[in-house]
Parts: C-alpha cells; sequence; structure tokens
C-alpha cells in the first residue's frame, strides 16, 4: 500500500442473475466518495468472502477493492 486512502466495499448483497443463478453485488465507495456498484458471478462472490474465510457478507464491508480486482482480473488471491 501508498498510504493513500483507497477504495473500499462499503455494502454486499446476494441477487438473483437473470440466468436464476445467485450473484452477489457489492458497492464501493472510492476515494472521492464516489459510490457505484458491480456484480460478480456467484462463483467469484464466494471465492472473494473463501479468500479470508468469511461465512458472511459483513465480512466483506471494509474490504479493499483490490480483493474484487485479484478474484475477477487475475482469477484468485
Amino acid at each position: 500500500m501508498n498510504g493513500r486512502a483507497e477504495a473500499v466495499i462499503v455494502a454486499a448483497e446476494i441477487a438473483a442473475g437473470h440466468d436464476g443463478q445467485a450473484e452477489l453485488v457489492v458497492r464501493v465507495r472510492h476515494e472521492n466518495g464516489v459510490e457505484a456498484t458491480t456484480t460478480l458471478d456467484g462463483e467469484t462472490g464466494f471465492r472473494l468472502m473463501g479468500g479470508r474465510g468469511e461465512d458472511n457478507l459483513a465480512g466483506l464491508i471494509g474490504r479493499s477493492w483490490r480483493e474484487i480486482l485479484a478474484e475477477t482480473v487475475l482469477g484468485g488471491i
């Protein structure tokens, strides 16, 4: 880390995707205060939670957006 503030997860919920499969909807607060949502497929969502042994969505709150990036772009932590 470089000491600067970074985007963090501020909310997460499970939603039904268009195909009926569970998806993880994550809201991220960026450094400038703007919030945006992103939707992750169920498999990626479970990997994101499992990266630190989380067993509920509350454990995602406050975690860095970089963990989402690692799961989606890099395929895992």
